[in-house]
């Protein structure tokens, strides 16, 4: 995503550029491969975040929430980390404490819709099938026949 005269790239609230692209440049020819495993331990972790809750299981909550945060900073995307930072440290504090973490439940809705929407973000700055806002569907520009060959 490239950031045009002063114009804010897309989702620029949810995913530091700058930091994606230099894992990009850095990870080389294995960025997508690696890029994929964050998408599929992000749903088995966010997921097991959601049945932790809904069981009530405190320790549930650690492993997952830690995974996310890891791999979400790699690519840039620190406010799913910090969510996911916060899940962690509320629950190993809950641990010791021994009682269950119910004022995360905003916070795990909240991680949610911040995976999705950076998954979302990381498919259109990485798979050319997915429209940017050109030009409306297909591969190029659209046939007009104006112009050329017409008398």
């Amino acid at each position: 995503m490239q950031n045009e005269g002063n114009r804010v790239p897309e989702g620029a609230d949810v995913v530091d550029w700058a930091h994606f692209e230099k894992s990009r440049s850095e990870l080389g020819p294995g960025f997508i491969r690696i890029l994929s495993y964050f998408r599929e331990d992000g749903v088995k972790s966010v997921a097991a975040i959601e049945q932790a809750m809904r069981e009530e299981n405190t320790v549930a909550l650690v492993m997952p929430a830690h995974t996310i945060k890891g791999e979400a900073r790699q690519f840039g995307a620190e406010p799913l980390a910090k969510v996911a930072e916060l899940i962690e440290s509320t629950a190993r504090l809950c641990i010791e404490t021994r009682r269950f973490p119910d004022e995360l439940v905003a916070d795990v809705v909240k991680l949610r819709r911040l995976f999705d929407q950076t998954i979302e973000l990381f498919d259109q700055a990485t798979n050319p099938r997915i429209s940017r806002g050109g030009t409306g569907g297909g591969f190029g520009r659209k046939a007009a026949n104006q112009g050329f060959g017409r008398i």
